[in-house]
């Protein structure tokens, strides 16, 4: 138990490490409005992960970089892309029950220049948010915790340390149970992305998942009426997603042997 907690606390350190500082440089140097500052905290969010990632893998977990699951094959696209399918039918679905529903109300969608700039908004995203956060949570803490776990229990204290960062987290939430129920929706999109990456073996389908969940926030943007309840949706409809993750194919039974 001690162990654990000690691998949680350290992949939580060293996230808000990776994003406070890996930004700190750009954010020094560049005003707002500069067209330089975004790219450059970006990168240097995803560089400064990678870097304190190795560290601590080589360093306090003696553990190989090989498990973090950033497999190279020809299936690392696919299963980013099918990642992003799932994410994107999980928050577009939400938003549309959400909408049908009444508690919430559709907000101005983006327009054509918007769309030209969608390639590097999805850049942003990945370097800035999925890719730091899945190489720690889903890919650093998830084989730490494997080497003593369970699956079950691994992708369950991977899911929870990852929703618990989200009461720090800025929010359209007011009051306790809000605050609440934004934690539990974070915590069913750590859910995801930890069944994802059980269901592949690899890291990209969960950075794909964690990709195309803002996306799908992003081209089909809502503005709350019943926030709660529309949290509660989104939820439902992303551990419906992870759930779909973790059904097993079933064989075939084997034909019996012919006896003459």
């Amino acid at each position: 138990m001690k162990s654990t907690l000690t691998s949680v606390l350290v992949t939580i350190a060293g996230l808000f490490a990776s994003v406070f500082g890996g930004s700190l440089p750009a954010s020094l140097l560049f005003e707002r409005t500069s067209p330089l500052r975004q790219p450059l905290v970006v990168l240097g969010v995803t560089s400064l992960a990678v870097l304190l990632v190795w560290l601590v893998r080589r360093y306090l977990a003696h553990r190989p970089w090989q498990g973090l699951r950033l497999t190279r094959s020809r299936w690392a696209l696919p299963q980013a892309l099918l990642g992003v399918g799932a994410a994107m039918a999980a928050t577009v679905g939400a938003n549309a029950l959400s909408v049908a529903l009444g508690v919430t109300t559709w907000a101005p969608g983006i327009d054509l220049s918007q769309l030209l700039l969608l390639p590097l908004a999805i850049a942003f995203i990945v370097l800035g948010q999925a890719f730091p956060e899945e190489l720690w949570f889903r890919g650093h803490l998830f084989d730490t915790l494997s080497e003593r776990l369970s699956p079950r229990v691994v992708l369950a204290v991977t899911s929870l340390a990852f929703g618990s960062l989200h009461l720090l987290s800025q929010s359209p939430a007011q009051g306790f149970a809000e605050n609440l129920l934004y934690v539990v929706q974070a915590t069913t999109l750590g859910l995801a992305c930890g069944a994802a990456r059980s269901r592949t073996g690899a890291l990209w389908a969960a950075i794909g998942f964690h990709t195309g969940y803002h996306i799908g926030y992003g081209l089909l943007p809502t503005q709350p009426v019943h926030y709660g309840v529309q949290l509660v949706i989104l939820a439902a409809t992303t551990t419906v997603a992870a759930s779909l993750f973790l059904v097993r194919t079933r064989r075939a039974p084997s034909p019996r042997p012919q006896t003459s």
